[in-house]
């Protein structure tokens, strides 16, 4: 599952019994969430590689003629064409949801490219972990219900990664101090 969990192993401050938000204390774990990428960077300079490559084999046969000059400019805008749409793609992807936990606060914060963040914060003791195995928009639909409102969080995750998710939200949520 594409998250990563950063716990704080340094233990309870001495100036009170848990990590506190008020205190200005370090959270007591933070969660990263981000979507699946199928064509990591190396893969994508392989790619582009072997296009070009793929898209030269045709104009040997022109090589000397003047029929390559007009071929040419329409292979390399195939081939940029490609290079910025995957790039898109990239950018489009930069979504990261981070979700931290402190004994007396949680806050989720949703980062979209070209968007400003969102944010949701509540008492940690009053969040309920839902999991919506149908009527949702998609399946095993995973919401934070608290401080008023309900948010989803792992929605680009596949379906047996929200329900992990649930499980794992249930089980630091039951653990906080």
């Amino acid at each position: 599952m594409p998250h990563e969990w950063d716990m704080n192993d340094k233990g309870a401050p001495e100036n009170s019994g848990a990590f506190s938000f008020a205190a200005g204390d370090p959270p007591i774990a933070v969660l990263h969430l981000w979507p699946y990428r199928s064509l990591p960077r190396r893969g994508f300079v392989w790619f582009i590689g072997l296009t070009f490559a793929l898209l030269t084999v045709p104009l040997i046969a022109v090589v000397g003629s003047p029929v390559l000059w007009g071929l040419l400019p329409f292979a390399l805008g195939a081939l940029a064409l490609l290079w910025w749409l995957l790039e898109r793609s990239y950018r489009d992807g930069e979504l990261i949801e981070e979700l931290t936990l402190w004994s007396d606060r949680i806050e989720l914060t949703r980062h979209q490219p070209r968007r400003a963040p969102l944010h949701w914060q509540a008492n940690p003791y009053w969040v309920s972990v839902h999991l919506h195995p149908t009527g949702g928009p998609v399946e095993n639909y995973v919401t934070l219900k608290g401080g008023g409102r309900e948010v989803e969080i792992g929605a680009f995750l596949s379906p047996e990664e929200r329900a992990r998710l649930h499980d794992e939200l249930l089980e630091r949520l039951r653990r906080l101090p």
